[in-house]
């Protein structure tokens, strides 16, 4: 009997530990499952990103996929993502962009700008007072207070007053005035930075298709009177070029206008206008406010319920080759205008290295070995800075696989003492997995190219200030990589692979040739300015 009840305890003992045991380990679930909980939360973009300015926003009442409301809900996160200047976040160490732009490489001190090397600029009191006293009607006269008012708000346009004071100017009209004989930007000028806020924010007022070129492009304009070039996304970021078209059958890519004016900006050269990425609405930004009747009449709705539009051009403008947005929503570049030619006009420059445009024929630098000889025996290469600008764009072009530099153009104001414009990139950044050598025949053939340049380019083939860590950090900051990187991984690869043929090549030009390098650093020694880590 005794032993009976013992055991009849001890049954009792051991089940109430084994219950003891199953809440304990119940309450340590529950207690897991709350902390990985509040481990899965995102951070807000807000605390993850810095912001210069307000978010851009759709516009309200844009339509949907149902004809009405916003867009749709992808979307419309992927356009809450999109913000003037905001940056990825980043990692908390060193920045190797701005340890680049501060060696003195990317510092060097310059001669103080005659009032000649500027190529726009506000009237004196004297030259003010003239013009009023010419002027019959007073409202149209220009006083030393106002430089210009607008008469009304009439069509959406801001009522602005200018005065020769900057601060009342709007960013494109700073950046027009702020262009001199030396290079379009300052990098260090804080415009920079209003610019590109201005460029992917600003409301559109109006959209028309530009005129020239072969490939579809727009001209938008601003309620504060300023414009801006675009060029819609056509293919995917990441895709490549076929490898049975010419360069001349290739798509413009909106990504390869942004790359190309940050890596014009990492190599020194500030000759690139700016531009920036940024997130349409194709229905209400263009197809609603558009003017031009050739585009509006290309607009149609896709089988998949897109909105579409595909203009007037020579290539790919059809029904069969649209720019569509997903339905409504759009990427697209949006460059800065130049200033109007009847302002500062330009001059066009056939390449002397301009391919042939044809499937059979090839052009005759790519026949004559020695045909730089004849290049610089003839104006404007045969004396000055031409040359060595010539080759300076050719690098940039090499780097990013652009084979369609045909011409290229200065401003007049300045002569052939002056810098040339690296405009039209679209067909650049087209294949990462294969170089282009010939787009560095000028170098090769020449054997000629500028010190600052080539320690740039020497500076940037080291660890600490790799090209493509450069380039990676620098489109960081443009607000569509908010949705996807600009450039993927093996196209920043590739700028580091041919960054090393350009140092070969220069160095092949010096064991043959000892008249390679053009001095525009007389005054500066190799050992303050080489990278000595």
């Amino acid at each position: 009997m005794v032993r009976h009840s013992l055991g009849l305890s001890t049954r009792s003992i051991y089940l109430g530990l084994a219950c003891i045991s199953l809440t304990l380990h119940l309450l340590l679930a529950v207690f897991c499952l709350s902390v990985l909980q509040s481990a899965c939360v995102l951070p807000t973009s807000s605390s993850s990103t810095h912001q210069h300015g307000e978010r851009h926003r759709p516009t309200p009442g844009a339509p949907g996929p149902e004809g009405n409301g916003s867009f749709s809900e992808n979307t419309e996160e992927a356009k809450k993502l999109i913000g003037a200047g905001n940056t990825v976040p980043k990692d908390r160490g060193r920045s190797k962009l701005e340890e680049l732009f501060r060696h003195p490489l990317y510092n060097l001190p310059r001669s103080e700008l005659q009032p000649d090397d500027w190529l726009l600029r506000l009237k004196t009191d004297e030259e003010a007072e003239e013009v009023e006293n010419e002027e019959t009607a007073t409202d149209d006269s220009i006083t030393s207070d106002s430089d210009w008012q607008s008469a009304s708000e009439e069509e959406g346009y801001d009522k602005v007053s200018w005065t020769r004071d900057k601060e009342t100017h709007p960013p494109w009209l700073r950046f027009h005035l702020g262009i001199s004989r030396w290079e379009l930007y300052d990098r260090k000028d804080l415009n920079l930075a209003q610019l590109t806020h201005y460029l992917a924010t600003q409301r559109i007022l109006g959209a028309v298709q530009k005129k020239g070129g072969t490939q579809l492009k727009l001209l938008v304009s601003f309620p504060n009177y300023g414009q801006a070039l675009l060029k819609p996304m056509r293919q995917p970021r990441d895709a490549e070029t076929d490898v049975n078209l010419f360069y001349f059958s290739d798509f413009e890519r909106h990504n390869a206008e942004i790359a190309a004016f940050h890596l014009d900006r990492v190599l020194g050269f500030n000759r690139i206008p700016p531009v920036v990425g940024r997130l349409i609405n194709v229905t209400t930004e263009i197809r609603d406010i558009t003017t031009d009747e050739r585009l509006s009449r290309t607009f149609f709705t896709s089988p998949a319920g897109n909105v579409c539009f595909y203009g007037q051009c020579e290539y790919y403008c059809s029904t069969e080759h649209p720019v569509c947005g997903g339905p409504h929503a759009l990427e697209v570049s949006v460059a800065t205008m130049l200033p109007d030619l009847s302002l500062a006009p330009r001059r066009s420059w056939r390449s002397p290295w301009r391919r042939s445009y044809s499937r059979k024929k090839l052009a005759q630098w790519e026949k004559d070995p020695a045909y730089c000889d004849t290049v610089k025996k003839t104006p404007p290469y045969d004396h000055g800075t031409r040359l060595v600008d010539l080759i300076d764009m050719a690098v940039l072009d090499f780097l990013m696989s652009n084979m369609d530099r045909h011409h290229y153009e200065t401003f007049e104001e300045f002569g052939n003492e002056t810098f040339l414009l690296h405009l039209d990139n679209g067909r650049a950044f087209g294949r990462h997995s294969q170089d282009e050598p010939s787009i560095l025949a000028p170098l090769a053939q020449c054997c000629r190219i500028r010190r600052s340049t080539l320690l740039r380019l020497r500076l940037l083939s080291h660890h600490d200030f790799r090209l493509s860590d450069a380039m990676r950090e620098s489109l960081a900051q443009d607000p569509l990589t908010a949705v996807a990187p600009l450039l993927s991984e093996p196209h920043l690869s590739a700028l580091d692979r041919r960054l090393a043929i350009v140092l070969r090549v220069v160095h092949t030009c010096q064991e043959r040739n000892k008249d390679v390098i053009y001095n525009d650093l007389d005054q500066y020694d190799d050992q303050k300015l080489e990278y000595n880590p």
